[in-house]
This record gives C-alpha cells, sequence and structure tokens, in this order.
C-alpha cells in the first residue's frame, strides 16, 4: 500500500494579510514531513479562478519548491490542464521534463480537461470545446 498527501491549497473567507502565504508555507512544511516520514507521493492541482476552494494556479512553481526541500517522496503534477489555452502542449512538457530534472526523477504527471465553467470562460474557452 502507498500513501501520499494532496493538495488544492483551499482558503476559506474570510482572508487576513498573510493567510496565502501561510497556506502555501505550510504546505511545503507537511510535503517536507510526509518525505521525512515516507510517504510515497505529494499531489497538487491546477485551478484558476475558485478563490476559495484552490489557490493553485502554479502548480509547476510549489512543486518546484517541494523538490528542492525534499529527497525521496514522489511529486505529483495533477491535474495540470491541457486544454491548448490553458497550457501549450510544448510548454507543459518543457515544464514537466525541467520539473523531472530538478526533483531527480521524481515527478509523476496527471491531465485534466478542466471541470467548471468560471475556469473555462476565464480562459474563453467554450465548454463545448475543452475536449
Amino acid at each position: 500500500m502507498k500513501f501520499g498527501v494532496f493538495y488544492e491549497l483551499q482558503l476559506p473567507k474570510p482572508w487576513n494579510e498573510g493567510d496565502e502565504q501561510r497556506l502555501f508555507h505550510e504546505a511545503l512544511e507537511q510535503i517536507v514531513l510526509a518525505d521525512r516520514l515516507g510517504f510515497d507521493h505529494a499531489w497538487e492541482v491546477e485551478h484558476h479562478f475558485l478563490d476559495e476552494y484552490s489557490h493553485s494556479s502554479s502548480p509547476e512553481v510549489f512543486l518546484a519548491a517541494a523538490a528542492s526541500v525534499t529527497k525521496n517522496i514522489r511529486l505529483g503534477h495533477g491535474i495540470r490542464q491541457v486544454i491548448p489555452n490553458y497550457n501549450h502542449p510544448a510548454r507543459t512538457a518543457e515544464g514537466l521534463a525541467t520539473l523531472d530534472i530538478m526533483s531527480n526523477g521524481r515527478v509523476e504527471f496527471g491531465i485534466g480537461e478542466g471541470a467548471t465553467r468560471l475556469e473555462l470562460g476565464g480562459f474563453h474557452i467554450p465548454a463545448k470545446e475543452k475536449r
């Protein structure tokens, strides 16, 4: 059996100064602890415009930070939005390859198509064309 941690970086209102910074740094500290305890993986999703549900619009940056302070835990990039208006496929491949190099081969990768009309609308993607 394998164990891991999963992050969407939820932050309910009301927001106070420093809350978002604390959220990110506490999640990073948890991943460091999970690595030290022998957890197998840590996953971070990608979401946009979902202000309380997820503050995770740049998981590649968060995962790079996690790679720099951990040694063994695998780092999961899921769900990476692969609709071209979100993230161009070549840029996705480049970012994943760089993260894999920086983490010494510890990257896991999950993709998705976007779930909410709010996220799709923010990038001018009609829901019928997301696939």
